[in-house]
Parts: C-alpha cells; sequence; structure tokens
C-alpha cells in the first residue's frame, strides 16, 4: 500500500479540516471549559467549520479525482469565505447588540434544526453582546475569521498545484 495520500502535494484538503477542527474544539473548549455560551452567530460559526472539515476531509479523501477536487475547493471557498462574513459580523455588528430579535443566525440554526438535534454543540445559550471572549486578548470571532482566512489560502494554493 502506498502513502501517497501524506504526500506534501495532497495535504491542502487536510490542512482545512484541521483548521475547521481547530475551530470546533477551540469553540467547545470556551463552552465546556470556561463557560462561555455561544450566541448565534458563534453557533452559526461552528456550523460553517463543521461543514468546511467535511469538506476538506472529503475533498482530501478523493482528491485524485479532478471533478471531486473542484467542487471541494469551490465548497470550500464558499464557506471559508462565509466563515470570514460571520465571524467580522459577530465582531463588528453582533457582539454590540443587546437586541434578543431573532437574527439570521438564529433562523438558520432552527431551520436545520441542529439546536434540537445536537445541542451540545449547536444550541444557543447566550445573547451576542454576552458571548465576547477573550483568547490571548483577542476576540474569538476575530480568531475564527484568522483560521477561515487561512482555510482559503490553503485552499487557493492547493488549487494552484
Amino acid at each position: 500500500m502506498s502513502l501517497t495520500f501524506l504526500t506534501r502535494r495532497n495535504q491542502g484538503f487536510l490542512w482545512v479540516a484541521l483548521l475547521a477542527a481547530g475551530a470546533i474544539t477551540s469553540a467547545m473548549m470556551l463552552q465546556y471549559v470556561f463557560d462561555v455560551q455561544p450566541c448565534a452567530w458563534c453557533v452559526l460559526l461552528r456550523l460553517i467549520f463543521v461543514a468546511l472539515g467535511i469538506v476538506g476531509i472529503f475533498g482530501w479523501l478523493f482528491q485524485g479525482q479532478r471533478a471531486v477536487r473542484i467542487v471541494a475547493s469551490l465548497l470550500s471557498l464558499a464557506l471559508a469565505l462565509s466563515g470570514v462574513a460571520t465571524g467580522l459580523y459577530l465582531h463588528l455588528v453582533a457582539s454590540h447588540s443587546s437586541s434578543c430579535n431573532f437574527t439570521l443566525a438564529d433562523k438558520i440554526v432552527m431551520a436545520l434544526g441542529l439546536d434540537q438535534a445536537l445541542p451540545m454543540v449547536f444550541k444557543v445559550g447566550a445573547s451576542c453582546d454576552a458571548a465576547v471572549a477573550l483568547v490571548l486578548g483577542v476576540p474569538s470571532a476575530l480568531w475564527a475569521v484568522a483560521l477561515a482566512v487561512a482555510s482559503i489560502i490553503v485552499t487557493v494554493r492547493a488549487l494552484r498545484r
């Protein structure tokens, strides 16, 4: 059995999956170790990173097929860009609002039923202004943006090969 799936050329999608896993792990640690309950936008970011991780694994496993690689790359880029937009919105807008109105993030999470299916991961537990967490002095939303940007860079580099 050959280990060609571990060559440097083939690691782009694996890095995307690892970055997404890091984002989810960090979010879960904030919630369950440091008791920072997630807001609706935080939960939406989790959903984006879970989807990004799944696409990364799928792209990594089936990258030998050109069509799969292209679809996985496009999905990865779309999800990572969504992560950037969501993280920036959370940091710049939602974290400064104490409103209890249902937002787009609430509607998406509720429509998908994820808050009921996997409440340990996707249940909203705080308003956005109460869910601000600093990690090494940087808001967690900006860490999510950084991980999403890193995913974009890795995906673009993998596409160029």
